[in-house]
């Protein structure tokens, strides 16, 4: 089981499987404030036009919480950090733990 787990983060093939990953992460982390942005416009724009103040309101609060949606992406990355270094699998060879975190957190540099 143990030799399991300090192979993870140095084995060719999961390597791939966390620069993989670390690409996906990147992607939300573009993608999804565009689309905050855009669809907060787009809410925006039809309770402006509408001018009713019920649906402006409403329209301010569905922007807040896809905003707070759009911070929580970007804690992602410190998180995986955080939870890798708690569970360093390896306490001989610390970097090699070090290399799964790179990978998602940078997956150019893995």
């Amino acid at each position: 089981m143990f030799l399991l787990a300090k192979d993870i983060c140095t084995d060719p093939g999961m390597k791939g499987i966390w620069k993989t990953i670390g690409n996906v992460l990147t992607v939300f982390k573009i993608v999804i404030p565009l689309l905050i942005i855009i669809f907060g416009m787009i809410d925006l724009g039809r309770a402006v036009v509408a001018s009713k103040d019920d649906e402006v309101k409403k329209a301010i609060k569905q922007l807040a919480f896809r905003a707070v949606a759009g911070v929580i992406i970007f804690f992602v990355p410190t998180l995986v950090s955080f939870v890798f270094s708690l569970v360093a699998v390896n306490g001989d060879n610390p970097d090699a733990d070090n290399n799964c975190v790179t990978c998602i957190t940078s997956p150019s540099s893995c």
